[in-house]
């Protein structure tokens, strides 16, 4: 009997912990603030009005995560707060990271543009930082038209002082999951302190590694191995494989309970009624071909916006968005001044229902997370087929390696492959030594297991993609268009090899290559 099978529960709401944190009398004062703000959405006749002026933004990003939610179909999830916030909001379900790394994306999601065009290209924690210190982004625009700015968790951005927020608590990662009831206690202080017009991030630490099975007797029931299956993506099974996986749905089950605190806070608040909340992910989980990938299990992120006043509630839309285009959707929210040059626009016509006419493509890349996983890559996605370009063919993938060691363990992944079809083991043969183009059907082949590239029949598709690929590198002055510059980086982080061990270097200078002479804004 399959985990499927043993657990219908999962299905129909009956899984014994779809509460959130807290005693019981917590816990009802949450269902009834739930309760009434959904029917306040549904037939706006709740004694709070619609937003009046500028909105408030509520800007809620998980870690490490892509959409394992029940909203978004996956059988093991238990997230009933964030599956009540794509009920009463817009869940898109097409919406991508342009790179599947936690600096690259937050400073992506935070100034509008693709990693190679503001320069935040690997972890700000082995020094990796934006081109220029005067890179314009969401904060600085929201402050200059009048909103209170707030931060709570970890930035994860360099230079830190190029975002500067009215109000920062929790600025560490807390991968530990300490004293997690303080990110709601300090949304409840931020909140309250004025009634002029706040923009408030709010940044957890779950599903990160290590999964933690329960942390503050979260989740009350946790799910063990023999209840999941490991994520499909990764189209393997092992031990290892389901203590990962059950656990990571035991962060997700967490988070869910933490967001529905962090909701209830703002509930009773008075001020959800003037709030957008926008709820992402910053990118896929850290499991094999998921985080520090091209691969669908790596860029394709959860993405909720509930919006009063302005939303058409209960919406699924399929377009191809990006986390890119939140910069353009709150500087229009808020009446603020546009950004020129952004890689991304406005959301605010999907939100209220509209059709207008929508990109046919979306453009992801990667370069490297730390210095171990230097393998530059760029990729774009149409309605069906994936192109993913990779810029160093045919050499050794330091990033698979890097995973398969760190996480699994080489003689569980050798015993996990042969157990594996020949497709999948074909898969992760190409992922250890890429050729120069991988092609993906992702209507026949969602999880990218047969590449296309070489096989006869898909010479258009990737005649076509590649041309639109090598456009958009050109229109967005992509650095790595120059050959040698793919080089000069990677000889530049071979430099920081001490004794077979990479150090963190004092300082780059990629900047003096990559930096292009004129920013995307003009300035």
């Amino acid at each position: 009997m399959t985990a499927r099978q043993k657990h219908p529960a999962h299905r129909s709401g009956r899984a014994r912990n779809l509460t959130p944190r807290g005693s019981l009398a917590r816990r009802a004062a949450f269902a009834a603030a739930a309760a009434s703000l959904g029917l306040a959405l549904a037939h706006g006749c709740a004694s709070e009005q619609p937003a009046v002026g500028r909105p408030n933004i509520l800007l809620i990003v998980s870690e490490d995560n892509g959409p394992e939610l029940g909203s978004y179909g996956d059988f093991f999830a238990r997230t009933p707060i964030l599956d009540t916030l794509a009920r009463d909001g817009v869940r898109f379900q097409n919406a991508y990271v342009p790179q599947a790394g936690c600096s690259q994306s937050r400073a992506a999601f935070l100034t509008g543009l693709h990693p190679h065009q503001n320069g935040q290209i690997g972890l700000a924690t082995w020094r990796f930082g934006l081109y220029r210190d005067d890179t314009p982004n969401l904060v600085r625009s929201l402050k200059a038209a009048g909103y209170r700015t707030g931060i709570i968790g970890k930035l994860h951005i360099n230079p830190a002082e190029a975002f500067p927020f009215d109000f920062a608590e929790i600025p560490n990662s807390n991968f530990q999951r300490k004293e997690m009831a303080a990110y709601s206690e300090a949304a409840n202080t931020f909140i309250g302190q004025s009634d002029e017009p706040f923009f408030l991030s709010v940044n957890y630490p779950d599903a990160h590694r290590p999964f933690l099975r329960q942390v503050d007797g979260i989740p009350e029931d946790p799910q063990s191995p023999d209840d999941v299956e490991p994520l499909p993506y990764m189209g393997l099974d092992s031990p290892t494989l389901r203590r990962d996986s059950a656990d990571y749905h035991n962060s997700m089950t967490r988070l869910d309970s933490l967001i529905g605190d962090l909701l209830a806070t703002l509930q009773n608040s008075g001020k959800s009624r003037q709030t957008i909340v926008v709820y992402l992910g910053d990118h896929g989980a850290d499991l094999l071909r998921g985080k520090r990938t091209c691969y669908e299990g790596g860029v394709r992120v959860p993405l909720i916006v509930r919006w009063p006043g302005r939303q058409e509630a209960g919406q699924v839309r399929e377009e191809l968005v990006s986390t890119i285009d939140l910069v353009p959707t709150l500087l229009e929210a808020a009446s603020a001044e546009p950004i020129p040059g952004l890689a991304g626009r406005s959301l605010a016509p999907l939100v209220a229902g509209e059709s207008p006419g929508w990109r046919d493509l979306l453009f992801t890349e990667y370069h490297l997370h730390s210095n171990h996983n230097y393998f530059p890559q760029r990729a774009v996605r149409n309605s069906r087929y994936k192109l993913i370009w990779n810029l160093l063919p045919n050499e050794r993938n330091p990033g698979y390696d890097f995973t398969v060691e760190k996480f699994i363990g080489e003689e569980e992944m050798a015993e996990a492959l042969r157990q594996a079809s020949e497709e999948v083991r074909r898969a992760y043969e190409l992922m250890a030594s890429p050729p120069e183009f991988e092609l993906y059907d992702l209507e026949q082949d969602p999880f990218e297991f047969r590449n296309l590239a070489a096989e006869p029949g898909h010479e258009e598709s990737l005649r076509e993609l590649r041309g639109k690929l090598l456009q958009w590198r050109q229109e967005t002055a992509d650095p790595f268009l120059d050959p040698l510059n793919v080089t000069r980086l990677k000889d530049e982080i071979e430099a920081t090899r001490k004794n077979g061990q990479y150090e963190r270097p004092d300082g780059w200078n990629y900047r003096e290559y990559l930096a292009p002479a004129v920013p995307p804004w003009g300035g």
